[in-house]
């Protein structure tokens, strides 16, 4: 069985307005990170989806223009409701903005705005991360430097917003299988499931290519892969309406899941593809500093004293708790390609 696994991966050029080739409650987990209102690199963005942005820009009524970027948001967010399952979660990574406009300068509170229209759609907000990013500028502060009054604190954490639609998930027949597969080690869901996650850098990339927007802020891939396994199992459909580089699709391949891109811009295409090429060279090397890693923790917890009695059946490691007993890691071995739809096969990891 596991060696005939495989994963679907389908890529819509297409406004994520409108989730046209999704069908409703057809997706288990959605992780995006939109574009975000009132950054300067995204105003062309959004005025070009309504001219009464570009319009509120130019008149420096900051208050309206963010509203109205939200507004065109809202229809993704309600496309987003209505195709995730209910006990599916939903995830959303999104900064706040600073910005000065009419000689005003003033905070753009853009994670609570969206958390206002997701639970206004029926979603339910979860215990959320703090995403704290590293930075090198010599010169953080913003403002005045050191004279009191005009200085700004400095922005250096953004949001991972959680939300679940309707009830907690149960799994039934095989899913409990497939849960049981898809466990992550004792040690690893203490880092994950802390409410706020340090040490992972952003990722700034120059796009090179004409007409384009010339920089492209994604999110790292270690973010992506982390909260995949921690809100979905192996087989479930991951959806990233706000594709953009294609980190979302290149993690859910990792994590043996199959998953659903939008992204407006077609010129992306090629990284995209580069990712998912990548996601399947770079996998098995994953896999096997991740068991480094783990079997690095069980030393040192079993020379501390402490006990670590349960085996991995897969792998014979020691594991801290019965839950990772069952625990197995699908790599992706190869891939093709048809008419936008990605085909993965994978087989099992070898310890």
């Amino acid at each position: 069985m596991v060696e005939r696994w495989q994963t679907l991966h389908k890529l819509h050029f297409s406004d994520s307005r409108a989730l046209k080739e999704v069908e409703t409650e057809g997706v288990d987990l959605v992780l995006t990170s939109p574009p975000y209102p009132m950054i300067q690199m995204w105003d062309q963005h959004f005025s070009r989806l309504s001219p009464h942005i570009k319009d509120a820009i130019a008149t420096g009524e900051g208050r309206a223009a963010f509203e109205l970027m939200h507004k065109e948001l809202d229809k993704s967010w309600r496309e987003v409701a209505r195709v995730l399952k209910r006990g599916g979660i939903a995830c959303v990574n999104i900064g706040d903005a600073t910005r000065s406009l009419s000689g005003t300068f003033q905070l753009f509170n853009n994670q609570s705005r969206i958390t206002q229209t997701l639970e206004d759609l029926g979603l339910h907000s979860l215990p959320r991360i703090l995403w704290r990013k590293q930075t090198n500028k010599p010169n953080k502060y913003m403002g005045s430097g050191t004279l009191p009054v005009g200085a700004y604190v400095t922005l250096e954490h953004e949001w991972i917003l959680i939300f679940r639609k309707d009830k907690q998930r149960r799994f039934e027949g095989n899913e409990k299988w497939l849960r049981r597969k898809s466990a992550f080690f004792w040690e690893e869901r203490n880092i994950w499931f802390s409410d706020i996650w340090e040490g992972l850098k952003g990722v700034t990339q120059e796009m090179n290519l004409p007409q384009m927007r010339n920089r492209s802020a994604a999110f790292p891939f270690e973010l992506a892969y982390r909260l995949i396994n921690m809100y979905s199992v192996m087989g479930d459909t991951v959806l990233d309406p706000f594709l953009g580089t294609g980190t979302t699709m290149a993690a859910a391949i990792t994590c043996a899941r199959n998953s659903i891109g939008y992204e407006i811009d077609r010129r992306f295409k090629k990284i995209i593809m580069r990712r998912v090429a990548d996601s399947v060279l770079n996998a098995n090397k994953l896999f096997t500093q991740r068991l480094k890693a783990h079997r690095m923790f069980a030393a040192r917890r079993i020379a501390q004293g402490k006990k670590v009695i349960h085996k991995s059946r897969r792998y014979g490691f020691p594991v801290v708790s019965r839950q990772e007993a069952d625990i197995a890691f699908l790599v992706p071995r190869r891939y093709r390609t048809n008419d936008g739809t990605i085909q993965v096969q994978y087989s099992e990891w070898k310890a």
